[in-house]
């Protein structure tokens, strides 16, 4: 089996836009639980349901991994499984180092998906001296004065930060410079990477955010529909430099 440093993902050698490569996953989940159910076929129409997009954006977006189902039939389960997991690049080995084991490190550690998925963790870093050695997810964790052998010697590409905001970006170029060329990022906070180096970032404060807006909009469009007066939260103000402001949740 190939390992994550030596191979990567053919997705952007064949022009697939972003767009479709974020959907990809969807797709992948929705034919993984048709497949453990050994459900051999499926339509572009109950595929794109189970994966939450329209069939015409499901077909347009199979037709760039050459893949256009049969008529009448429908697309072969078991082979877009492994044409998605291929594009993907989750045929191949990829090593995976997470940083900062707190509670959310930790739970990441103990996550089991991933190995289902080609992501091994292949090591857990703390900057603690007093975490090194203790057992998380059955893997001892190590210091981060050893981030770099760690790196090397392992042949990892991918890093995930779940540490403190303060420590993230050091901790981000040590990563780069020791070679990992994608990362994960939990911490809150903003990355800066060379060209060439990845990052995703991942912040459930600001997906609570969004929610919470929807959440004020909805009950403040059923207060104006029966004559009743908006909650009170949100009307809440508070007073900022220029003068009074909404009250937003703290980042």
């Amino acid at each position: 089996m190939a390992t994550g440093r030596t191979h990567r993902p053919a997705t952007r050698s064949r022009g697939i836009p972003e767009a479709t490569v974020a959907r990809l996953p969807l797709y992948l989940r929705a034919l993984t639980a048709l497949s453990e159910r050994s459900v051999p076929t499926v339509s572009s129409e109950e595929l794109a349901a189970a994966a939450g997009v329209n069939s015409a954006k499901l077909r347009k977006d199979f037709s760039y991994l050459g893949s256009y189902g049969t008529r009448g039939v429908g697309y072969d389960v078991e082979y877009l499984v492994y044409q998605i997991s291929r594009e993907l690049g989750l045929t191949q080995d990829w090593p995976v180092v997470i940083v900062g084991i707190g509670n959310l490190g930790a739970a990441l550690a103990n996550y089991g998906g991933f190995a289902s998925r080609g992501f091994r963790v292949a090591a857990l870093i703390d900057a603690d001296p007093a975490m090194a050695g203790k057992p998380v997810a059955g893997m001892p964790v190590q210091h981060t004065d050893d981030l770099e052998k760690i790196i090397t010697d392992n042949g990892v590409s991918i890093g995930v930060i779940a540490t403190p905001a303060g420590a993230a970006q050091q901790v981000c170029d040590r990563l780069v410079a020791a070679g990992v060329t994608s990362i994960l990022n939990f911490a809150p906070t903003v990355l800066t990477v060379p060209d060439g180096v990845d990052v995703r970032k991942v912040d459930l404060s600001i997906e609570l955010q969004i929610l919470a807006f929807h959440e004020q909009r909805k009950a403040g469009e059923e207060g104006a529909g029966d004559g009743t007066a908006v909650p009170a939260a949100s009307q809440e103000h508070r007073k900022g430099p220029d003068g009074d402001v909404p009250a937003v949740m703290p980042a």
